[in-house]
Order: structure tokens, then C-alpha cells, then sequence
């Protein structure tokens, strides 16, 4: 079920890991989204350095050497850093004492049962060597979520299970204190279908190598396009084609202005007498104007990178005042604030 923007300024954390730079499915899934969210309610953007290496610690270049990447991603698709503070998480270290403090009210047994955990788990192949930083990453989540008292969090349904159990969380902290310290949170859910990969197979992954990155060259676009399954039963042009299941109609539905062209498109091709080469052809066409001015400003930034790096620090010194307030009324609850 989704739930309706309130009218009213409310408060928003969302983010992503820097484990490399962002792409399509990130744009449709939550980018386009955050851009029009700065307009009406406070948001910050967390990059989770931290929460990066919780896979990629035998890696850390990986992560780090991305940081900068994201940043221009999000500058590049219109994310404006005097509207929405953009922080990065090892800079507040606020953070790291609240997963913590919330990791005593937490057993095992309940981070195992997480299905986003337990199916991150399966897929990366861990078994029982997983990170312990990997298991808990719930916790880390909900460190970040109530250290800026967020109460909406923009999420693909994968996700609701963590915020489930960020509000489990909450009341626990709640109930210690005998009265409200911090808000439970509301997902905001897409409104747009999880973008599959160019290759169909899975979900689009930065690890996977099977995504179109904003910041793909017209070469590199055009190869993505051309290698995308269609309709396998699709063999000669007149035959009618299949559109379910068509990662190419797929993409024409999340990207293309023209909505009722491609009802018109995919109507042609159920009839027949429209090749995948022309479907493809069009597709491409979209993409390349679409891609082509964020990768030209996100070079721009990435020339500049002393430019990024000032509006990280100054969105992570702004988040560093906020999360210590936080921090402090939950350390109260525990009884900490001694000296």
C-alpha cells in the first residue's frame, strides 16, 4: 500500500550506499522522487559509507573511492544541497553510538528472521560466516532513521521489513523513558515498478555489472540497449510480439515523455510488423536524451571535486549538531548523561 505525501513539512532521511555510482534504476526508483520531496519537506540524504563496507571491508576502496560519485549523481538529476542537506555517514559519529546503545534491545533471533536480511544473506552466498556488521545492519538503519527523527522514509517494498523493525525499536526506547523520545516513521513508497536489469534477469545491481549508470556514455548506452531481451518467440518482424516481459517495453514505460505513443508502440508490435531493432532504436534514442545533460553536468562537478567535497562537510557539520541532540536524549534514557 502506498502512502500519501501530508501536506505539512515533514521530516525525510533517505540515502544510498557508495558502492558505486548510481544508475537508472535508482533515478525512477527514488532520484526523480527526491528532487520534487525537497520542494515541500526537510530532507536529508545520508551517504552510508559505513553501511558500505558492512559487504565490501576486504575492499574499502570500493566505497570510498565512490563517495565523491554519488555526490555528483545526486547534483547532476537536480538535487539541490540548499534545499536538501546531503551528510555522509562515518561524519557522525552519533550514529555509530546509537547502534550501539539499540543493539542491546535486539536479539539475534529477530535480525535472522528479517526477510530483507535473511534474503541479502542468501543471495550474497554468506551462510554462517555472515558479517556481524552485516546482520545488524537493521540496527545501523534505524540509528540513522531516529538519530534525524525522520518520519517519512522514501523505500522500495524490500524495505519495509527494516522499518518495521526500526519502529520496534522506537517503542522499546519510548517505553524505557515513559514518554515519547522518538518518532515512529512512515514508509513513502515508489509509485514506479522495480526497474529490472538490461539482461532481465534480476533487479538492476551495482555489483551485477547489469545497469545503465547516469553517467554512461552514448557507446556504452547503445551496447545496453542493444543487448536487452525482448520476446524470444519474436523471430520475424510481421509475427506479433509479446510485451510482457519485454525488458525494452519496460524501460519505454518508466523513461519515455510520450506515454501514449508507446500504448501505440506496444500495440503495433501485438499486431505485428514491428521489428525489435526499431522498438531498440526508439528506447536508445530516449535514453541518450535523457542521460546526456546528467552526464554532462555530473563531469562538470567531478572536475571540481573540492566543490563536492565543501558540500559534504557542510551537510555533514549541520547533521553532526542534529544527531548529537538525539543522541543525548537517548542517552538520558539509559541513564549516560552523568558527566
Amino acid at each position: 500500500m502506498n502512502h500519501l505525501i501530508n501536506t505539512q513539512r515533514e521530516t525525510i532521511l533517505t540515502g544510498d550506499r557508495a558502492t558505486g555510482p548510481l544508475h537508472l534504476g535508482h533515478y525512477v526508483g527514488s532520484l526523480e522522487k527526491r528532487v520534487f520531496l525537497q520542494e515541500i519537506h526537510d530532507q536529508t540524504i545520508l551517504i552510508a559509507d559505513i553501511q558500505g563496507l558492512t559487504d565490501n571491508a576486504h575492499n574499502p576502496s570500493k566505497v570510498s573511492s565512490n563517495i565523491l560519485n554519488v555526490v555528483a549523481d545526486y547534483l547532476a538529476v537536480g538535487i539541490d544541497p540548499l534545499e536538501t542537506t546531503i551528510c555522509l555517514q562515518s561524519q557522525l559519529p552519533a550514529l555509530a553510538e546509537l547502534t550501539m546503545y539499540y543493539s542491546n534491545l535486539v536479539t539475534i533471533s529477530r535480525l535472522e528472521r528479517n526477510p530483507t536480511v535473511k534474503s541479502e544473506i542468501k543471495s550474497k552466498g554468506f551462510n554462517r560466516s555472515v558479517p556481524a556488521g552485516f546482520l545488524t545492519y537493521p540496527i545501523s538503519q534505524a540509528a540513522d532513521i531516529t538519530a534525524f527523527n525522520a518520519t517519512l522514509v522514501p523505500v522500495g517494498d524490500d524495505q519495509l521489513p527494516m522499518l518495521e523493525q526500526t519502529n520496534e525499536i522506537v517503542r522499546k526506547i519510548n517505553s524505557l523513558a515513559g514518554h515519547p523520545v522518538l518518532n515512529e516513521c512512515r514508509p513513502l513508497l515508489s509509485n514506479t515498478s522495480r526497474l529490472p536489469s538490461t539482461d532481465g534477469k534480476s533487479k538492476m545491481s551495482k555489483t551485477m555489472g547489469n545497469t545503465i549508470n547516469l553517467g554512461a556514455t552514448e557507446k556504452e548506452i547503445r551496447s545496453a540497449v542493444h543487448s536487452m531481451y525482448t520476446d524470444s518467440n519474436h523471430i520475424r518482424v510481421e509475427d506479433p510480439g509479446q510485451v510482457e516481459g519485454n525488458i525494452v517495453f519496460t524501460y519505454l514505460d518508466a523513461f519515455h515523455p510520450d506515454k501514449e505513443y508507446v500504448y501505440q508502440l506496444k500495440e503495433y508490435y501485438q499486431r505485428g510488423g514491428l521489428g525489435d531493432g526499431t522498438t531498440k532504436k526508439i528506447l536508445e534514442e530516449c535514453l541518450q536524451d535523457l542521460l546526456k545533460p546528467i552526464r554532462e553536468i555530473r563531469e562538470l562537478y567531478l572536475n571540481d571535486k573540492a566543490q563536492l567535497i565543501e558540500i559534504l562537510r557542510a551537510g555533514s557539520e549541520i547533521s553532526r549538531n542534529r544527531t548529537n541532540t538525539v543522541l543525548h536524549s537517548v542517552k538520558d534514557v539509559f541513564g549516560l548523561n552523568v558527566i
